[in-house]
């Protein structure tokens, strides 16, 4: 029988409403997504390939869920993708992560991704989902479509409202550098570092001169740290100054929760056979500024993690770009349940092997399927 966690996500599936009208439905709801789910896992890219799936291995399936009309047929699948609404899909994966990663920890880093397969040349822009990761936990915390007609501004106070961040250090890019953000994450007991670009023209331009009058001084505080890397013929050497927020920007402070401290991250990069390139960034953190900045440079860096171990695995190992879906509900749908699967696969340290062989192996062995479920059939 399933444990705990996996009986609780059952559980929340079961919950669903089903969109369907009660005279025409001959397949439950439960089963079409559990069906689903377990093939997303085992290498399915599509609802054709989630009907194949369930044919080819309907007997183990009985076992599972019922199935008094048997595997539902592709269209099906699509027909209820479509009607379904992505909400609740959305919030019964929601409550399985946070039993999933419990108390979070470390850096999480809120970042957007675009769906290009949910789009045709002519149609409207392709769904945009913000997700919530814990960098240093390895774990997908939460997910939130952004509207049509928004943007991630709107978006990001939505998904934040949703998770549980207290300790941690949330880090987001330039579009989130706002004040209603930084106070919601203050308000939550988070600490922050926002990449502070352009959109925030007076606070970077006032930055930016505090690092070059210090820097030009030579009276930076010895709150600095570097590190350097090299790989793929390229090193590059990261150098990173925290300051208290500067004089001249301390009424404007006044209106940034917590704001304590501002960063300077200079990047100077090596190509083998090109000339040396250097990037300034600036961040306004709520870290205080005797912080040591090893711990800014951490978080900063653990950043990428969610284009590196999140939004790659699911444009490679989950050939989410590739998907094509367009109608309805049916790419919101989709998008939640495969992070559903990647995070079912990424929880597996059984195997050492990358996320595409996990999900062939899933697609070969029932018996590897059930150990990532934590089910015996």
């Amino acid at each position: 029988m399933p444990n705990a966690v996996e009986m609780s996500l059952l559980q929340h599936l079961q919950n669903i409403p089903d969109p369907r009208v009660q005279r025409t439905r001959r397949h439950e709801l439960q089963s079409i997504l559990v069906v689903a789910l377990c093939a997303t896992i085992a290498g399915a890219d599509n609802c054709v390939e989630m009907a194949e799936f369930g044919q080819q291995h309907q007997d183990w399936f009985e076992r599972l869920v019922p199935l008094p009309s048997g595997i539902a047929s592709h269209d099906t699948f699509a027909r209820v993708f479509r009607l379904l609404d992505a909400k609740e899909l959305e919030r019964a994966c929601q409550q399985w992560l946070a039993q999933v990663a419990g108390r979070v920890h470390g850096t999480v880093a809120i970042d957007g991704k675009s769906v290009r397969g949910s789009s045709k040349a002519d149609a409207r822009r392709p769904l945009h989902m913000v997700s919530a990761w814990a960098a240093d936990m390895g774990l997908l915390l939460g997910q939130c479509k952004v509207d049509g007609k928004s943007n991630e501004i709107t978006a990001i106070p939505e998904l934040l409202r949703l998770l549980h961040l207290k300790g941690c250090i949330v880090t987001i890019d330039a579009i989130g550098c706002q004040k209603s953000i930084a106070q919601q994450l203050h308000e939550h007991g988070a600490d922050y570092v926002l990449s502070l670009k352009g959109n925030q023209r007076h606070m970077h331009q006032v930055v930016q001169k505090h690092f070059e009058v210090q820097g030009s001084q030579e009276r930076f505080e010895e709150n600095t740290y570097t590190e350097s890397c090299s790989g793929h013929g390229r090193q590059e050497l990261r150098s990173y100054r925290l300051s208290p927020v500067p004089g001249a920007l301390q009424r404007a402070a006044a209106h940034w929760p917590g704001l304590t401290s501002v960063v300077q991250v200079v990047r100077r990069r090596q190509q083998a056979g090109s000339e040396a390139s250097e990037e300034v960034s600036y961040y306004l953190s709520s870290l205080p500024a005797h912080t040591p900045a090893k711990v800014l440079a951490h978080s900063i860096r653990a950043h990428w993690s969610v284009e590196n171990q999140l939004h790659w695995s699911l444009d490679v190992a989950m050939r989410e770009d590739a998907a094509q879906s367009y109608k309805d509900q049916s790419p919101h749908n989709q998008t939640v349940l495969r992070r559903m699967a990647l995070q079912v696969l990424k929880n597996d340290t059984s195997v050492k092997i990358g996320l595409q062989a996990k999900r062939k192996r899933a697609g070969w062995s029932l018996g590897y399927l059930e150990l990532l479920l934590g089910i015996s059939v």
